[in-house]
């Protein structure tokens, strides 16, 4: 590792610890090693942060809009973190080849379905191009959920630390029952990803998935070690 990186890493885990309170402790569910999509909400910039602090020395590599290389500074700490630029609204082959190559690589790739920050925690409508990764790379997918952080404004101006919550549900792979994975097919299979996130979270947070279906998810096979 070089000597900038190394310098990041302590910079960026002397940050989160100065910043916030991380409940950390469903981290452990995360494997030691192997390909793994995880997929979460997304609210801020605290989230990739927080899981590089505390995944290393695994790879954990997460996905940003293109857009975001167009400030130097953001530019340059996403092309140290190694971020995937996505050029959002469009089939973004060079995306897609990158992280099936992280997944190849052994690594995890941090996806947000939903495509952009809340903000405010709650929950949006996820996208479908999480389905095309799953079902291409055949990588086991986790879920996992962040919350608290959505208050970090209010909470720096108080100069009080941010309560930081993350939980970490249950693996499964994505294997569609359709004969063709047609838009709508990937978009059915992506609610039913998005789901599984709501499940994880305090009901005020679930957005446009409060009404959580009682029936099983249909694309979705769980217990993938044993598939």
């Amino acid at each position: 590792m070089s000597g900038t990186a190394l310098l990041l890493n302590g910079v960026e885990s002397a940050l989160v610890r100065l910043l916030c309170r991380v409940d950390d402790a469903e981290l452990a569910k995360i494997p030691l090693r192997g390909p793994l999509i995880l997929v979460s909400n997304h609210v801020n910039f605290l989230e990739i942060p927080v899981l590089h602090s505390r995944l290393r020395p695994r790879q954990v590599v997460g996905l940003a809009k293109v857009e975001s290389w167009n400030n130097p500074l953001l530019g340059w700490l996403f092309s140290r973190w190694g971020a995937i630029p996505v050029r959002r609204g469009e089939a973004d082959i060079a995306a897609l080849r990158a992280s099936l190559d992280v997944l190849r690589q052994g690594g995890i790739l941090v996806v947000g379905p939903e495509g952009t920050r809340s903000r405010d925690g709650r929950l949006r409508r996820g996208h479908p191009g999480v389905v095309t990764l799953a079902v291409k790379s055949g990588a086991p997918v986790l879920p996992m959920v962040f919350y608290g952080g959505e208050r970090f404004g209010h909470q720096v101006r108080r100069l009080r630390r941010t309560p930081f919550h993350v939980v970490v549900g249950e693996p499964f792979r994505v294997e569609p029952k359709a004969p063709r994975l047609t838009h709508e097919v990937r978009q059915n299979v992506a609610d039913e990803i998005m789901y599984q996130i709501a499940s994880l979270l305090p009901p005020a947070y679930r957005g446009v998935y409060a009404d959580l279906r009682p029936e099983g998810p249909i694309h979705l096979q769980f217990n993938p070690a044993s598939s």
